[in-house]
């Protein structure tokens, strides 16, 4: 069976454009009769044959040569109304999965892609960007992990963006936290860093972007600065007391592994959070632990180059003040250190008997407590609004050793450190 002239498959695929354009709702079909001029008779001629015989009606079938390929009428207005009604923010590559997954269609994707975009459904692609070469994987988990984030419209019906932190492994590309949040804070990052090292242990080094919470961009040049660079940040600290690199990149084209994840979630789950009406952070935040990253790490994982794991169990207990935005601050006079607009008193303690003009270190922790540190020694643990804290980890004095202390106080000179 011969195959038809080029110019009469031009002619047919020209009118197969037109229909589906009208039959997706885009034109209408006096409009489709204009574009390929011919009368409205001929129109809904056309249109019955294409409905009877699909694209192999819309030849001439004085060649009486079938088409090689035709898909009948019927199932194409169910593929268009499917997209239009249903998965209407569905990338193509996704709406083809679903569309075998829940409603047993079993098409091409090149087929049903070239099917939207003649319909006018899904826009056609530029030009590619220059081509890029790949970096090499690490060969074990957890050489290198990835951690950025992604402002977008995650969830359907809230206000704004919503800011999607992951991090992932180069090695196999699986993720290991993944959290939806309405700012990207150093709070947030050290939090799902914690729980990193918690589940999986101690990692070689972080690759990040250059935001200001991973790294201090400002060298202290201007006039109104002082001329030496800013200390490291709080998530630099963290790493650094941890012995794991931070590795800061130039460009977004240097982290293209979890650029390119960002881009394939950006065409997928928004529209699965929509299609379970999900509308806020903690019911979100539910999907992407229970369902999203392990559907991710079940499809879309690779196998490492090399057998085994770098990543050493942490055996560390002060993980809590690691993971803490710490500052230091000096005792005042009447043992009290002010934090923000707190004023954080000191209880009486056996360690000395005076702390006034001590320095010591104020620990806003990840659960929102603040504790002092003198040393390794806590003297003391307060909640949001500053109100003290009864733990087992404070060493308070007894009520007669208070009583005592205070009676020293008042013949002895105030101690300095």
């Amino acid at each position: 069976m011969g195959h038809y002239p080029w110019t009469a498959v031009e002619r047919a695929m020209k009118v197969q454009e037109v229909i589906l354009k009208a039959t997706g709702g885009e034109i209408h079909w006096f409009q489709a009769a204009e574009i390929l001029g011919v009368s409205a008779r001929t129109m809904r001629r056309w249109r019955r044959r294409y409905e009877l015989g699909g694209y192999d009606g819309l030849f001439d079938r004085r060649t009486r040569r079938p088409s090689p390929r035709r898909v009948p009428l019927k199932l194409v207005a169910q593929v268009l109304r499917l997209y239009r009604e249903r998965y209407f923010d569905f990338n193509v590559r996704h709406f083809h999965e679903r569309m075998g997954q829940e409603h047993g269609i079993s098409l091409s994707y090149t087929w049903v892609k070239a099917c939207l975009q003649a319909a006018g459904l899904v826009a056609r692609r530029g030009r590619h960007q220059p081509h890029r070469k790949r970096r090499p994987r690490r060969p074990l988990p957890g050489m290198l992990l990835h951690m950025d984030g992604s402002p977008h419209g995650w969830i359907p019906g809230l206000k704004g963006l919503q800011t999607l932190l992951v991090i992932m492994d180069d090695a196999t590309s699986q993720v290991y936290q993944a959290r939806l949040v309405p700012q990207e804070t150093s709070q947030e990052v050290m939090a799902m860093l914690q729980e990193v090292v918690q589940h999986q242990g101690l990692f070689c080094s972080l690759y990040t972007d250059r935001a200001s919470h991973f790294i201090t961009t400002r060298q202290g040049k201007g006039p109104h600065r002082a001329q030496q660079a800013s200390g490291p940040t709080q998530v630099e600290r963290a790493l650094r007391e941890l012995g794991i690199q931070l590795i800061t990149a130039l460009s977004p084209q240097a982290r293209g592994r979890i650029e390119r994840l960002f881009g394939t979630w950006q065409g997928r789950l928004p529209q699965e959070l929509r299609l379970r009406g999900i509308g806020d952070y903690q019911a979100a935040n539910r999907f992407l632990k229970r369902i999203w990253v392990p559907y991710h790490n079940r499809t879309w994982t690779v196998a490492p180059e090399q057998p085994g794991s770098a990543f050493v169990l942490c055996h560390r207990p002060d993980l809590d003040r690691i993971f803490a935005i710490q500052q230091e601050r000096t005792v005042a006079q009447d043992n009290t250190v002010q934090y923000g607009r707190l004023i954080l008193q000191i209880e009486p303690n056996h360690l000395r008997l005076n702390f006034a003009r001590c320095r010591v270190t104020v620990y806003q922790h990840l659960d929102k407590t603040i504790s002092i540190g003198f040393g390794p020694h806590t003297l003391g643990r307060y909640n949001a609004k500053g109100e003290h804290l009864k733990h087992k980890g404070d060493s308070h004095l007894s009520l007669n050793t208070k009583n005592r202390t205070d009676h020293l106080l008042q013949k002895a000179d105030i101690f300095t450190c």
